[in-house]
């Protein structure tokens, strides 16, 4: 797929890349890009495996720009992710990519957008936003979700709470080490080592900086948040056990001096005076019975029940 950038992004067929009167962009799959990578005048001998690709960044070569991409899905953020590459100059953008998701992203800015100042710096930009245009509205459901996981945790749901918190905190770190490289890769376009791009238009790149470093932000006070919650988790499980520790020190410590009378009056000595006595069973029990309660009162004042 060829495409041409003008007011609006239109598809066109080149017979030559070799002096068009505007920036291209172009979408071909590994195999063409071996084949026929000459055509596009990068200077450069790249035998990319868009398969073995796992980040995203870019690369200064000596006459164009390379790149890859290694983008998490937003429906999937802990599934396969979308992996590309591109190499740039001048002239336009080529995109290597077997799956086609550059070629979505391209037919949806040319349906939506109509670029007022036609250049292949406001086209990254659409590019780039595109990429990350819907990760507000994710980080918003992962802030509500969390809030709901730290209300069940307190009304002592911890245990399914914790499952469910792992696979969030695993999300959110994907995308935050998505956005530290999309981060990088903005700022490298924004250097302009090269001066592949205008100057003034170099704001578009500074934009992409500014929204990428604040989703960036946005999911490391996620990821602290997951952290107080797994703290707060950890917390409610330790207080359930301590509860329950009490209460078996409480009923151990009760019928210890118990255990000591059916012990000294296990031992059934021949000469114990109690066992001649009509009264002696029924005082035992009364014994024992005053040494309950005492324990109880005696537990409930120092609130350990």
């Amino acid at each position: 797929m060829y495409y041409k950038i003008g007011e609006r992004i239109e598809e066109f067929e080149p017979s030559t890349f070799d002096d068009l009167p505007f920036q291209y962009i172009a979408v071909i799959g590994s195999d063409e890009w071996i084949k026929s990578n000459r055509k596009f005048d990068l200077e450069i001998e790249w035998d990319i495996n868009v398969d073995s690709i796992t980040s995203t960044g870019a690369e200064v070569q000596i006459d164009s720009l390379t790149g890859t991409f290694c983008i998490p899905s937003r429906d999937n953020i802990s599934g396969p992710y979308h992996r590309f590459a591109f190499a740039l100059n001048e002239k336009g953008i080529v995109f290597i990519d077997d799956e086609g998701f550059a070629s979505k992203i391209i037919d949806k800015i040319a349906k939506t957008k109509k670029i007022v100042n036609p250049c292949l710096e406001r086209f990254l930009y659409d590019f780039l936003e595109s990429i990350i245009h819907r990760d507000y509205q994710i980080i918003e459901k992962f802030e509500l979700k969390l809030d709901s996981m730290e209300d069940a945790i307190l009304d002592g749901e911890a245990e399914e709470s914790l499952k469910e918190l792992s696979d969030i905190r695993s999300d959110i770190r994907s995308l935050r080490i998505h956005y530290a490289q999309l981060l990088d890769l903005s700022q490298e376009l924004e250097e302009n080592e090269n001066e592949y791009f205008r100057e003034d238009n170099e704001r578009y790149f500074h934009l992409v900086c500014q929204r990428v470093q604040t989703l960036y932000d946005m999911t490391t006070s996620l990821s602290d948040h997951t952290a107080q919650i797994r703290d707060l988790s950890q917390a409610q499980i330790d207080l359930k056990q301590n509860k329950i520790m009490t209460v078996l020190t409480v009923v151990a410590s009760i019928f210890m001096p118990l255990t000591l009378i059916a012990g000294w009056y296990g031992m059934n000595f021949v000469y114990m005076p109690e066992f001649q006595s009509p009264v002696a069973y029924p005082i035992v029990i009364g014994v024992c019975i005053l040494i309950i309660v005492v324990s109880l009162i005696f537990f409930k004042r120092k609130k350990w029940l």
